[in-house]
């Protein structure tokens, strides 16, 4: 039960973090439009794949928080401020109007490589997993077992993977309607982010009485 529980955490922070547009899942989605579909999914397998790397580098790092127990109470204070601005930076966004997609040119030239290169540089992956398996260790939703560690690792891959394929995929219905899917997103986002928000001052607050 614990390793399907690592493998569908892994596979839902990955796909629910790469779902809102970004430079990684936008590219894919010119990509597929300019090129096609195929050359699409090659870029989303080299981006799936320097995420894997990030991940198990974010959830190493994260074992070393929880085992500074005074380290962890500060990472908590800080997360909380993290959490709550990010809240806000969802809201904030949701009310953007709508805005189309601009496609410009992209080069078909070896999209595994592009992939594997666009997500290097994008290194928000490994604060984004620190976050979260930290707070799943919080409610003891995680474990640093190796099997599991492997399991969550191999979830996000594919989690990655599966929604920059849906991007591409879907290219034009996602260019068409992406300040509706946004909104929509972002508004889940917010909502979210600030629910994890209020469950860390209170499980701060209930463990100091």
């Amino acid at each position: 039960m614990i390793i399907v529980l690592h493998f569908f955490l892994g596979f839902f922070f990955s796909f629910v973090g790469s779902i809102t547009p970004s430079m990684l899942n936008m590219t894919a989605l010119k990509i597929s439009l300019e090129t096609n579909e195929k050359e699409a999914k090659l870029y989303a397998l080299g981006v799936a794949t320097i995420v894997l790397i990030q991940t198990y580098l974010a959830i190493l790092l994260t074992k070393y928080i929880t085992e500074n127990p005074s380290f962890l109470a500060s990472l908590e204070k800080v997360g909380i401020v993290i959490f709550i601005f990010l809240s806000y930076y969802f809201y904030k966004e949701s009310k953007n109007d709508k805005r189309p997609i601009e496609t410009k040119k992209v080069s078909s030239k070896k999209p595994f490589l592009k992939g594997l290169t666009l997500s290097f540089l994008n290194m928000f992956a490994i604060p984004f997993f620190c976050g979260t398996t930290a707070t799943l260790e919080m409610f003891n939703l995680f474990s640093f077992d190796v099997l599991p560690i492997f399991i969550f690792v191999i979830g996000s891959f594919i989690g990655t993977y599966c929604i920059l394929a849906l991007y591409a995929k879907y290219a034009k219905k996602i260019q068409q309607k992406t300040g509706k899917l946004t909104k929509d997103i972002n508004l889940v986002l917010s909502f979210i982010t600030g629910i994890v928000a209020v469950f860390t001052v209170l499980k701060i607050v209930f463990l100091n009485n």
